[in-house]
């Protein structure tokens, strides 16, 4: 019986606390650090180069999130995948699943790098640029695009390595990267006067180094094991792996689109305002970078969970899985408050970081942050009703979420509100767009805890 007791895995016996805790907190720092990457060089570029080298940095800004939702698709299906069948005790299920995401993996790398180095003029027209910042957002998304494949590596196998119950390994990869880019900015931008190129270069170093120390682990993997003979895909598996992943896929791609559609909306009527366009699109690109350091706690609570509620549902643990998603819901809904505070007081503040000396830069942050941010309290329960779906293997209600905040919400409301309010009524869209997700993230959970308890299964 003791025997018995210490083989079994510490996802069904250890405290759900103490579980959050333990993948939250590394998962959350590494992609704090990962988000630094693009908030360094907005801090170098606005200080080195000013509001027009931070407009292409932010119009190359949505490569790196359709870089990571393909990586987070491919990552986190195979984590999801791997915690249910490692629940069943299906061994060589969960070993066939990492294998195939680790061809995927290169071959989407190598495929996104050649796209936006061919399409580079192409997508940053789409993306927002204003005429004044084309030269420079040419330049960046030429250069960081060889950085992207690296990005993938760390994106992706940061929630495979989470599965395997290591997270603290990523966090010092991305920290090894972040620290490489923090100090060869400066060095590039300012010691070698190479502005938003040199910025590029530092970029991709980093992302390198750290993308290289991540794939080296996968020969490390202790619950899982590389199957030579499963790293040519099958449909079967691929389709079951990207399955899982679709939510998270989802989440970042109407991400990358819902800045793109405000990169514009923010050209158009920014023009229009007394702020000027690419005052408006360097400042809500600023806010953006930002943002991701309170997402990146989000992201931490809702993915840790995941291999806790995969693992104990495949087990038919679902009081764990209940108790999961309740302390989750909790602390994520503590963590907008906190964030939402922050947003409302110290915004100038934020944005005088960046650009310094610039009183209508400043006055511009101070009022995107207070709108856009203005429902910020309710966030975060979305993301971890999402994960908790996903988790549990209900991959089409998690794609839900994503989809109505972006897609039927936020995007809409922000070109039609636009229209009629200029750059405020764009601004707006957010907090409406927050409220509803934030209603409806509680009825699908609700809705299934009902569906347990009317099945006797809780």
């Amino acid at each position: 019986m003791n025997q018995q007791k210490e083989e079994r895995n510490p996802l069904e016996t250890e405290p759900i606390t103490r579980l959050i805790a333990k993948y939250s907190i590394p998962t959350a720092l590494t992609l704090m650090v990962n988000y630094l990457y693009n908030i360094v060089d907005q801090i170098f570029v606005g200080q080195g180069v000013g509001v027009t080298g931070m407009a292409a940095t932010n119009v190359a800004f949505p490569l790196t999130i359709i870089a990571i939702a393909i990586a987070l698709l491919i990552g986190d299906g195979c984590a999801a995948n791997i915690s249910l069948c490692l629940g069943r005790k299906q061994q060589e299920m969960a070993d066939r699943t990492v294998s195939h995401a680790v061809t995927l993996l290169i071959a989407s790398g190598v495929v996104i790098l050649l796209l936006c180095s061919i399409l580079a003029p192409q997508i940053v027209t789409l993306f927002g640029s204003t005429d004044t910042a084309f030269q420079s957002s040419l330049t960046y998304t030429r250069t960081i695009a060889w950085g992207l494949p690296f990005l993938m590596f760390s994106s992706a196998l940061t929630a495979i390595i989470r599965a395997d119950g290591n997270p603290q390994y990523t966090m010092k990869c991305m920290m090894v990267g972040a620290a490489i880019n923090l100090v060869l900015d400066p060095i590039f931008i300012f010691g070698l006067k190479m502005g938003v190129f040199g910025a590029g270069i530092a970029t991709v170093i980093g992302q390198a180094a750290a993308g290289l120390l991540c794939f080296a682990y996968v020969k490390k993997l202790k619950t899982v094991h590389i199957l030579k003979s499963a790293l040519k895909p099958t449909w079967q598996l691929t389709r079951q792996i990207l399955a899982l992943g679709f939510p998270s896929l989802l989440t970042q791609i109407m991400t990358a689109v819902v800045q793109i559609t405000m990169n514009n909306l923010m050209t158009i009527y920014g023009a229009q305002s007394v702020y000027g366009s690419d005052t408006a699109l360097s400042a809500y690109g600023m806010m953006m970078k930002v943002y991701q350091i309170a997402h990146s706690m989000f992201v931490g609570v809702s993915s840790a969970t995941q291999p806790i509620n995969g693992y104990n549902f495949g087990a038919k643990l679902y009081d764990r899985v209940k108790q999961t998603y309740k302390l989750a819901a909790v602390i994520a809904l503590i963590v907008s408050v906190v964030w939402f505070a922050i947003y409302q007081l110290f915004s100038k503040q934020i944005g005088m970081l960046f650009v310094s000396g610039d009183a209508l830069y400043a006055d511009c942050a101070q009022h995107i942050f207070r709108i856009y941010m203005m429902a910020f309290f309710l966030y975060g329960l979305h993301m971890v009703t999402a994960s908790f779906l996903q988790g549990i293997g209900k991959p089409v209600k998690a794609l839900l979420i994503p989809l109505s905040r972006q897609a039927i919400f936020l995007i809409p409301l922000a070109i039609i509100l636009s229209g009629k309010f200029g750059l405020d009524g764009a601004l707006f869209a957010a907090p409406i767009a927050d409220t509803l997700v934030f209603v409806l993230s509680l009825a699908l959970a609700a809705g299934e805890f009902r569906s347990w308890k009317h099945q006797q299964i809780s």
